[in-house]
């Protein structure tokens, strides 16, 4: 690898660490009414680091490095206008109003980017990425672009949406932010909880995307997850959200994450968990997993990262498919169900049925479903009733089912799975 492409592998990595802390700062440095000047400070931190690095080389600490030259062009923005009413720094309730004089404009600067300040803004600028009055899809998006690091494009490949409609839900976002004058911060102790269920759901949901991708050809986003891990590892770590139901999220998503490498076969094929080899499991993830799942174990709440987790964590202990206590994870699944009545837990439920009870039980089972048209224009539903029927040996049934599933899934490799299941028929 050449000098160029190491420093730009360098910046990147660093970048999408860093970039989501760094805007935090600087958004409550100049205020959410003008993310987009936090936003210029960023991209010129990012260009200052590929003009310099590349005749100097990569700085001993590049992290302290762009932390600093971020900083430095945030006062020479400050100090060009601080006379004019473009930023107000009027603020009475912050030391923003320190930032105006030169006496105390560089001091108060440097508290502004100390390790705990730091951590402080980025957990108060995911709560306020995910405000409740901001729909779940623009959620997603802001703290994607915010406080991952994406650009743009790479959010619509990731979401199959054009450039111009994720910018239309970025600018929307913004706008919320200016109009209702919203001020990240972190909630008190008896409004915490609301808030904080509303980022895990987020997360939650970004680790389902990069997990399982819905809108690409690739099955697995390994960025998308690596980021919504990031995201519930920086919750996990400030002393206050470190609560059971974050432990037992960050939980559910090691133990999946372990099993990633063997999901899909050297030609981009779906494995699946039965046919995974489980020596490609990794086991030093799964162990974290389980410190993390122990973590969980304290307070009242049972919620449903610590039911899913328990699911995975069966699997991941089973010696082999055959051995699963499948009888423990129904109990889970019956429990998860009760709480939260959603048809794809029911669905996913009747495939521990099918290993259990046979085949004949979990069709009875999955039929329940047949009068929900929003369960059936679900590919999973008829993929199960293709598998149930082809246990059942009704290969003429199995087809038309996997025929459907194949019709209402987007992902290449999904089609290929049934594909190639209808031609084992």
């Amino acid at each position: 690898m050449n000098n160029h492409h190491l420093i730009q592998d360098t910046l990147n990595h660093l970048f999408r660490q860093e970039s989501g802390k760094m805007i935090a700062v600087l958004i409550k440095i100049f205020g959410t009414a003008h993310i987009t000047i936090a936003e210029d400070v960023l991209q010129d931190t990012l260009i200052s680091a590929l003009e310099t690095w590349k005749f100097k080389g990569i700085p001993d600490n590049p992290k302290a490095w762009l932390y600093r030259v971020a900083r430095n062009k945030a006062i020479d923005i400050i100090r060009k206008n601080k006379h004019t009413q473009h930023i107000d720094f009027s603020d009475t309730n912050s030391n923003r109003v320190l930032l105006t004089s030169e006496y105390t404009l560089t001091t108060t600067m440097d508290t502004y980017w100390e390790d705990q300040h730091i951590n402080d803004d980025f957990l108060a600028m995911m709560f306020a990425c995910c405000h409740p009055k901001i729909n779940q899809e623009h959620q997603i998006t802001f703290i994607l672009k915010t406080l991952c690091g994406f650009s743009t494009k790479e959010i619509a490949r990731a979401f199959l949406t054009s450039q111009d409609t994720i910018s239309k839900r970025i600018y929307r976002t913004k706008e919320f932010f200016r109009t209702q004058k919203i001020k990240p911060k972190i909630p008190e102790k008896h409004q915490l909880q609301s808030h904080l269920d509303t980022i895990l759901y987020t997360i939650y949901l970004l680790f389902n995307e990069g997990y399982n991708a819905t809108h690409t050809d690739e099955l697995i986003r390994k960025d998308v997850v690596d980021q919504a891990l990031y995201l519930c590892h920086c919750l996990v770590q400030h002393k206050q959200t470190q609560l059971p139901q974050v432990y037992a999220l960050m939980a559910l998503m090691c133990f999946h994450t372990a099993r990633l490498e063997s999901r899909i076969s050297i030609h981009g094929n779906l494995i699946l968990l039965k046919d995974q080899q489980r020596e490609k499991w990794d086991q030093e993830l799964i162990a974290t997993a389980n410190y993390y799942l122990n973590k969980a174990a304290f307070g009242s709440h049972l919620s449903s990262y610590h039911l899913e987790a328990a699911i995975a964590y069966q699997h991941c202990i089973a010696k082999s498919y055959q051995e699963t206590n499948w009888a423990m994870i129904l109990t889970y699944y019956d429990l998860l169900y009760q709480q939260q009545q959603d048809p794809i837990i029911f669905l996913n439920r009747c495939l521990v049925i099918l290993e259990l009870q046979g085949p004949l039980i979990a069709l009875k089972t999955v039929q329940k479903l047949s009068s929900s048209k929003q369960i059936k224009a679900y590919y999973l539903y008829h993929a199960i009733l293709g598998e149930i029927y082809h246990r059942l040996q009704q290969q003429a049934k199995a087809s038309t089912a996997y025929q459907k599933a194949l019709s209402l899934t987007q992902s290449k490799i999904e089609k290929a799975f049934l594909k190639e299941k209808i031609e084992k028929l």
